[in-house]
């Protein structure tokens, strides 16, 4: 089985090192390097409950009493559905009854597809994809992707995960970027665009757009683009460089001086830092600058 490490759940489930720490102390997530696609959708479900305000004590409490209420239970996250009640509780369907665990009362399920009463006869409908089922194919595609003689096969398994889920914006996301390396800017962008229609604060998706504004000539926008990502995430290195690279396009190198220096402070170390300083200092001698630097630093 595909093992995933700590940076790939990071990424795909758009949760911070901070938020996975805290739910592994909480023994909600077992810590680990590696994760499986099993382990991914756990962790998945954690921080969908702690997203509608579930805290992670409750979590624990629920999960525990399920486990004492359906014998052989182990992992109530994967074998049953869990959902948050309107009291930030976790309540489960599990074969066919809702169960509140913590108070060990059945609720009355008033969801559209437990009501089974109708007027006339109608087809037989093909049951709707689970989130297993979603999650595991955009596990796949992320696989497929590792391989560049895979790339047309990752690309039709993204496009699968977004006929299940048309809102998935990570899938929008990789799709773009395979789109984006083949050189179909047209496509790409519109995978970028319809992310950020889904998650507005997604800096990533604003990020991958600019690159393709850029990469097509639409600079201005792209420097908008750029400044939308660095607004949600002022510590996104790769945001400040393509900005300040941006703005040395459209010759306007103060504005670009101040997102070299900026990437200066995050990449200390790397080759793309040496090009960074060296620009600084191209523009501070260029605008006679140097006082000004030097007294501020």
């Amino acid at each position: 089985m595909y093992r995933y490490s700590r940076a790939d759940l990071l990424r795909i489930l758009r949760i911070t090192a901070r938020q996975l720490a805290g739910w592994e102390r909480a023994e909600l997530v077992a810590a680990a390097e590696t994760y499986s696609f099993f382990d991914l959708l756990q962790v998945k479900k954690v921080r969908d409950l702690c997203a509608r305000k579930v805290r992670p004590v409750v979590i624990r409490q629920s999960l525990e009493a399920m486990q004492k209420q359906v014998a052989g239970m182990d992992n109530p996250l994967l074998e049953a559905s869990a959902f948050s009640t309107g009291g930030h509780r976790v309540a489960f369907r599990h074969q066919g009854k809702l169960v509140e665990p913590i108070a060990g009362q059945f609720m009355f399920d008033f969801s559209p597809e437990e009501r089974v009463v109708v007027s006339t006869p109608i087809a037989t409908a093909r049951p709707e994809p689970s989130s297993a089922d979603v999650a595991e194919l955009f596990a796949r595609g992320i696989a497929l992707e590792e391989d560049p003689s895979n790339q047309a096969q990752a690309i039709a398994t993204y496009e699968r995960v977004l006929e299940l889920d048309p809102d998935h914006a990570a899938a929008h996301i990789n799709l773009g970027t395979l789109h984006y390396n083949r050189q179909e800017y047209a496509l790409s962008e519109k995978h970028y665009r319809r992310a950020i229609a889904v998650d507005p604060r997604y800096a990533l998706a604003y990020f991958d757009l600019g690159n393709v504004l850029d990469e097509t000539g639409k600079v201005a926008e792209a420097i908008k683009t750029y400044t939308t990502a660095l607004q949600l995430a002022p510590t996104y290195a790769d945001a400040h460089y393509n900005l300040a690279l941006a703005y040395e396009k459209v010759r306007e190198p103060r504005k670009a001086l101040k997102h070299w220096r900026a990437y200066v402070k995050l990449d200390t170390t790397g080759p793309w830092s040496v090009h960074a300083r060296n620009q600084v200092q191209r523009i501070l001698q260029a605008d006679g600058l140097k006082l000004v630097y030097s007294s501020k630093n």
